[in-house]
C-alpha cells in the first residue's frame, strides 16, 4: 500500500493552463531553442514539479501561480532529460521579495571565523529548501534589464543536483558511461583558467576591468569555488551556450553529457 502511495505522489500533477504557461515561460533565454515538443514536455514536467514542491513567501510577499510556474520552468529545464526524481528528497521553496542577508560564520584561510551578513540572491541547502529572491528571479525574464547568462533559479537548482551525492563541490553524480577523469580534467583546467582571468581583471583599472569582465564567458562569481563554477557554468550552458561552448568546449561537452541536452545545437537548428 505504501509503495502505491509513493508512486501516486510521484505521478501527481497540478495543471498549468496553456495561457498561464505561455505567460510565465516565454521570456526566459533558455526557451529560445526549445522545439514545440520539448516545450510540451517541459510543461508536463512542471506540472509534476508543482505537485511535489511547496512554495512559501516571506517578508510579506505572496507567491502567485505565475511566480510558481516561472520558478518551476527554470528549475525543470535542468532535468528535462533527467526526470523529476532528481529533485526528490526535499520539498520547500522559500521566496523573498528581494535579496536577503542571513547572518553566518565564515572561516578564512588563516582559520579565523568571521560573522558576515552579505546580501544573497539565492541559496540551496543540503537536504533542505531552495531560497530565492524574487526580484532576481524576475530579472532573468526582463529583456531590458537582465544580464545575459544570469539566472538565480538555474544556479540554485544546479547546486541541488550537485548535492545529490553530498555537499556541493562541482561533482554531481555522473551517469553511467560518463568518465570521471574527463569531467575532472575539463572542469579543473577551465576553473584554473577562469580564476586567472578574473584575478587579472581584478588588478586592472576600473574601465579596463569592466571590459575584461564583460569578455568572460560566465559571471565572475564562477571563480569562487568549483561548486560555484559548476552552478554558474550551468547558467551559461542553458542561457548563453553560444558564449560558453567556444570559451570552454570541454566543459560544454561534459555538461551536455550530464544534462543530456545540447542548447547550442537547439539554437542553431532554430536559427
Amino acid at each position: 500500500m505504501l509503495g502505491w502511495l509513493r508512486r501516486s505522489r510521484r505521478d501527481a500533477r497540478r495543471e498549468i493552463v496553456p495561457a498561464l504557461w505561455q505567460e510565465a515561460s516565454a521570456a526566459w533565454l533558455f526557451m529560445r531553442g526549445l522545439s514545440p515538443g520539448d516545450a510540451t514536455r517541459l510543461h508536463a514536467l512542471c506540472e509534476r514539479f508543482l505537485a511535489i514542491k511547496h512554495y512559501s513567501g516571506v517578508h510579506g510577499i505572496e507567491v502567485t501561480p505565475r511566480m510558481e510556474v516561472e520558478i518551476a520552468a527554470q528549475a525543470c529545464v535542468l532535468v528535462l532529460e533527467l526526470g523529476i526524481a532528481w529533485y526528490e528528497g526535499w520539498s520547500e521553496i522559500v521566496v523573498y521579495p528581494a535579496q536577503f542577508a542571513p547572518e553566518r560564520e565564515i572561516e578564512d584561510e588563516a582559520g579565523v571565523v568571521h560573522i558576515v551578513n552579505d546580501p544573497m540572491a539565492g541559496e540551496a541547502w543540503l537536504g533542505g529548501p531552495v531560497i530565492l529572491s524574487y526580484e532576481d528571479v524576475a530579472l532573468a525574464g526582463d529583456a531590458d534589464q537582465r544580464v545575459a547568462g544570469y539566472n538565480v533559479v538555474i544556479h540554485e537548482f544546479a547546486h541541488k543536483l550537485d548535492m545529490r551525492n553530498g555537499d556541493a563541490n562541482g561533482f554531481p553524480p555522473l551517469h553511467r558511461g560518463m568518465d570521471f577523469k574527463a569531467w575532472k580534467g575539463a572542469f579543473s583546467a577551465a576553473y584554473d583558467d577562469f580564476r586567472a582571468r578574473v584575478e587579472r581583471a581584478d588588478r586592472m583599472p576600473e574601465r579596463r576591468a569592466q571590459a575584461a569582465y564583460d569578455a568572460l564567458a560566465m559571471d565572475p562569481y564562477a571563480s569562487e569555488s568549483p561548486a560555484e563554477f559548476f552552478a554558474v557554468g550551468s547558467e551559461a550552458f542553458f542561457e548563453t551556450p553560444e558564449r560558453l561552448a567556444p570559451a570552454y568546449p570541454a566543459v560544454y561537452e561534459q555538461l551536455a553529457l550530464f544534462y543530456r541536452q545540447d542548447p547550442l545545437a537547439r539554437l542553431r537548428a532554430r536559427a
